[in-house]
């Protein structure tokens, strides 16, 4: 059966509700990358090794992978003769991409000059039904780019009404097609008059009873804290933060943005990290640091095009022996990038990266910052099926590529949330209908 009447089977909306045929074969993929290896995160010659299957076939049942290896082989399989086609020749299988960073729904349009604040006004101002529509669209354009997987922040600081709503809006945008991580980023406030007192409640307030009421309700497992400045005490709050988020069973990301690197990478090692991101003003020094530690080192190459700043020195810290991933820092407000193959394109044109290295830190690695890579970002007997099928014969060419959307079909589950269509001429009347 070919790939024309798996139309019968699905329709292509992300928010589709269609169940996923039950056997899918995949085949005759020019280059298959599987990323299987090691079950941890990739490091120094692991993160150029992507377990290339050339002419491979992918089998998947009830949304899982079944079978993985040579055309040949899978699709002379009992279990392949009636299954759904996907015709993948001349093309890239990969995992689909894992955006570990975003800030996908918040700020919103508030203040200029205090986001935090005026933002969550604007939070607790608009209605949930409102906030989804808004970031919907968003989580559309990253399946249409081959996203799969997805971390979403908060960010109101200590408004818990507002973090409230957002986790909330979060938990119903999860029934959508991406696989979505919520995850609680948390920023201590700025010294006011009171001195140290408003962030000793600010602290209180985090520790002692928002994240409590977040673990009860399960409304996130991730506790992202931003390590902007660690003078005046300020490093010894956010140490309690992280203790805290830890003895809940909080896994934690440390967001490295500010200049005070050296300290929020001892704080990553100390309290087990998952990750450590941004680092754009990390020194070569601190690479051999981040080698030693089990986090993932989180790159976001989209942010310094943008702002003009400096990229983080991601060749040396590949060199030293770290843990890199790649993301996109979207903010639809201050960085509008949610294409993971841009970040792989500028991780390769601007960082040093190679294509291999680059694809490895976007998917598996991506999903161990997450911690969720048991899961997903491979393809191997017993994980979701979600990928990627690339209109291009071998993957080396995402890195030149830029700014160009490759994907032919993203696949979640099983399911077929996006495929490239045809540019046909419509009349105005037939166009009116979609407006």
């Amino acid at each position: 059966m070919g790939l024309r009447k798996l139309h019968q089977f699905r329709c292509y909306s992300i928010s589709g509700v269609d169940l996923a045929p039950e056997t899918i074969l995949i085949r005759g993929a020019r280059q298959l990358l599987t990323l299987r290896g090691p079950k941890e995160p990739r490091r120094g010659a692991a993160l150029q090794e992507l377990g290339i299957i050339h002419d491979g076939s992918l089998l998947i049942r009830g949304g899982v992978l079944q079978e993985v290896g040579p055309t040949r082989r899978v699709e002379n399989l009992a279990e392949a003769r009636d299954a759904v086609e996907i015709n993948a020749a001349g093309r890239v299988v990969m995992p689909g991409f894992v955006d570990s960073h975003t800030h996908l729904v918040f700020p919103l349009p508030g203040s200029p000059e205090d986001p935090e604040t005026g933002g969550a006004s604007a939070v607790r101002a608009s209605t949930g039904k409102r906030l989804e529509s808004r970031a919907r669209p968003h989580l559309e354009a990253m399946a249409r780019h081959g996203t799969t997987t997805v971390e979403v922040k908060t960010g109101c600081g200590p408004d818990e009404a507002a973090e409230t709503k957002l986790l909330r809006v979060l938990g119903e945008l999860k029934r959508d097609s991406l696989d979505l991580h919520a995850t609680v980023f948390f920023r201590l406030p700025a010294p006011d008059l009171r001195g140290g007192e408003f962030l000793r409640e600010a602290v209180q307030w985090f520790c002692g009873e928002f994240l409590p009421k977040v673990r009860k309700r399960r409304l996130a497992r991730i506790v992202d804290l931003a390590w902007d400045d660690d003078s005046e005490g300020r490093g010894e709050a956010l140490c309690r933060c992280l203790a805290a988020a830890r003895s809940l069973g909080f896994s934690c990301k440390i967001h490295a943005a500010g200049t005070s690197t050296h300290s929020a990478i001892e704080a990553a090692i100390h309290y087990g990290a998952i990750s450590i991101d941004h680092l754009e003003h990390a020194p070569l020094a601190s690479a051999a640091m981040l080698a030693q530690a089990p986090a993932v080192t989180t790159l976001l190459p989209g942010t310094t095009l943008l702002s003009g700043g400096p990229d983080a020195p991601a060749r040396a810290f590949v060199d030293a022996g770290a843990a890199p991933a790649l993301a996109t820092n979207f903010n639809p407000f201050l960085n509008p990038m949610l294409n993971m193959q841009t970040a792989v394109s500028l991780a390769c044109l601007r960082m040093g990266l190679t294509a291999a290295e680059a694809i490895s830190a976007a998917t598996i690695n991506g999903a161990y910052a997450l911690g969720h890579a048991a899961k997903t970002a491979s393809l191997e007997f017993g994980k979701s099926a979600d990928l990627v099928i690339l209109n291009i014969p071998d993957y080396r060419e995402i890195a030149g590529h830029l700014g160009v959307n490759l994907v032919h079909l993203t696949m979640r589950r099983g399911q077929v949330i996006y495929k490239e269509g045809e540019v046909a001429p419509r009349s105005a009347h037939d166009a009116r209908r979609t407006w």
